[in-house]
């Protein structure tokens, strides 16, 4: 790699340096002011580093979606995901939503939640603990469909697993499988759990479905609008919303995941918003480098790694696993698929030759 690209490809991650840089010295502050030592400011910038490397492990996959559905957007709503899109990830996921979930589990006010987190963190993190089944049950739904609506596509002729893929196109034709598969998984971990919370999860999860297929619906009735108004390229509000409740979908389990590193609000949304920062610089470089193109199975890995997070979704209602596993899990998955694309090209480079 010479000396050109490497400086291109770290400008890239310009923001996200500075946003770290910040971050840490939030991070010490907020350190320093909870513990008053220096033992216990570093064990705080600690914990913020492991949160950011965590958040960017659990959604490097959501990059490559995120740059994959960038290119079928107008550059005017590329720019709008890139900036609004990534303060309603920051603000939004990593503070706003832990603070709702409390309001709604605890029946309490916004400001009494803010104080709780301050005040009374294990309590906080015992609310948000309590919360998780419903959570996994319609973020791993909803991610179930992304997944599986990329695979049963009839018009898809790239594969990477070829004899799976193959299989998924030739029955994609059937109308509404994908919801079909899902209903049957759903019933089947409803099935799985205690008595008492059977249909909390199935309830749950249905709205997820219903999540996805609303989006999916009013996406395709807004960008048909502003097609038919501006005579725009498709891809405009309803791509938008798509790529903001997906986001939303990744980042479940790692805020519900980060209270098992702390129990402090403030310093698990440090953590998760530098990393989400990261995300956002990689989502950037996938578009304008064009690195879906040249790597042709990249994206594939993306979606079974979304796959396989959504089943550990549902698995984590009934047992314990690890964020570091889910995280190793995805990251490894696209490194597969990576290594295959590059051993695609030098074929294809070969033959040519």
């Amino acid at each position: 790699m010479t000396a050109t690209t490497q400086k291109s490809t770290i400008a890239y991650f310009r923001w996200a340096f500075l946003f770290t840089f910040a971050g840490l010295i939030l991070g010490g502050w907020l350190g320093w002011a909870m513990t008053g030592t220096v033992p216990g400011t570093l064990s705080i910038l600690f914990i913020v580093a492991v949160l950011s490397v965590l958040e960017i492990s659990l959604s490097f996959d959501n990059a490559i979606v995120n740059a994959n559905k960038l290119k079928t957007m107008t550059p005017e709503w590329q720019q709008r995901f890139l900036t609004w899109g990534i303060l309603i990830a920051v603000f939004g996921m990593r503070i706003v939503f832990p603070v709702l979930i409390v309001v709604i589990a605890a029946k309490i006010g916004p400001i009494e939640a803010l104080v709780l987190a301050g005040s009374n963190p294990e309590r906080y993190a015992e609310i948000m603990h309590d919360a998780h089944l419903p959570i996994a049950a319609f973020g791993g739904t909803f991610l179930t469909m992304v997944a599986l609506n990329f695979f049963f596509d009839h018009e898809k002729d790239v594969h990477w697993i070829r004899r799976l893929e193959a299989w998924a196109v030739r029955y994609a034709s059937i109308r509404g499988i994908e919801v079909a598969v899902v209903l049957v998984f759903l019933i089947l971990f409803s099935r799985l759990q205690p008595a008492a919370d059977a249909a909390t999860f199935l309830r749950a999860g249905v709205w997820g479905l219903l999540t996805f297929l609303l989006v999916e619906v009013l996406g395709g009735v807004l960008d048909r609008k502003q097609q038919a108004l501006k005579g725009a390229a498709q891809g405009g509000l309803g791509a938008f919303l798509y790529l903001e409740v997906l986001d939303a979908s990744f980042s479940f389990d790692g805020v519900i995941g980060a209270f098992a590193l702390s129990q402090n609000l403030y310093v698990i949304a440090i953590g998760l918003g530098v990393g989400a920062m990261y995300v956002r610089s990689m989502t950037i470089m996938l578009v304008e480098k064009g690195t879906l193109t040249q790597y042709q199975f990249l994206e594939h890995g993306a979606f079974y790694a979304i796959l396989v997070l959504s089943v550990i979704m549902y698995t984590q209602t009934l047992v314990h696993i690890p964020e570091v596993i889910t995280g190793l899990g995805g990251a490894a998955l696209i490194g597969i698929a990576l290594w295959s694309s590059v051993r695609f090209n030098r074929r294809m480079a070969a033959a040519a030759e």
